[in-house]
């Protein structure tokens, strides 16, 4: 577990600018370093008094990781003590200043436009490249969605939010866990939430990938018109008759 006292004040090194998001977790906001003025961005999770299994593992999988164009850099974890409104837990993240491909592509849709082929496939790929970096390092993303992969005012593409991603180990290449975003799930992960014998590996990823492939053409993944617990149980279905058919 980590220690909170073992963090260092977040306000040593850096300078909050301005806000530009908002989660369930906290704000995120713009923070420029006090030594070289290199701009990064933070969550900021207000009143907590300890670390908890999400964050814990998202900041694991961030360390361990070794930097790649398409995965977005971590700069650290730090704590800012308050002992009457409660810490913050501060995760310094590096900038994408594109946002996220949700948001794009929502945003054109209200002008009446939509994505090209090509800008489909370049995002894909840049994504593909992230999610071949974590599998390698046999990481699952788990989550993988429009709104996890952002991009930078230079047109990086940058998978991101590893809350609920797993490690894998040598002893156990598989897992039976049922986390994730329910529209973009692959029908293996849905599985393990009734079936205890079922499992799945980074191949989630790769179905997951492919709904977000047509967010980003539709605008919305299949589904999305239907209640999210709804759609657990259509999801499964439809795989079990695309197999019949074939």
């Amino acid at each position: 577990m980590i220690g909170l006292e073992s963090l260092t004040d977040p306000l040593v090194t850096w300078n909050i600018v301005e806000t530009i998001g908002k989660g369930t977790y906290g704000k995120v906001y713009k923070v420029k370093n006090k030594k070289d003025g290199s701009e990064a961005a933070v969550k900021i999770l207000d009143a907590i008094s300890d670390v908890d299994e999400e964050i814990e593992a998202e900041h694991n999988i961030l360390q361990s990781l070794p930097n790649h164009p398409n995965v977005v850099k971590f700069y650290g974890m730090f704590y800012k003590a308050d002992q009457f409104m409660g810490g913050q837990l501060w995760l310094v993240l590096e900038l994408c200043n594109g946002g996220s491909v949700t948001d794009l592509v929502k945003s054109m849709l209200k002008c009446s436009q939509r994505f090209d082929e090509a800008l489909i496939s370049y995002i894909l790929y840049g994504a593909l490249l992230g999610l071949q970096h974590l599998h390698n390092n046999r990481i699952i993303h788990r989550d993988v969605k429009g709104n996890n992969i952002l991009l930078t005012t230079e047109g990086g593409v940058k998978l991101v939010d590893f809350g609920v991603s797993a490690q894998l180990t040598s002893a156990r290449l598989r897992r039976n866990t049922s986390v994730g975003t329910p529209f973009w799930m692959a029908p293996e992960v849905i599985a393990c939430e009734q079936q205890y014998d079922c499992s799945y590996d980074v191949r989630c990823d790769v179905w997951s990938l492919g709904i977000t492939a047509i967010e980003l053409a539709d605008g919305d993944p299949p589904l999305a018109d239907m209640h999210p617990v709804k759609a657990l149980f259509k999801i499964p279905r439809r795989q079990r008759a695309r197999r019949v058919m074939e």
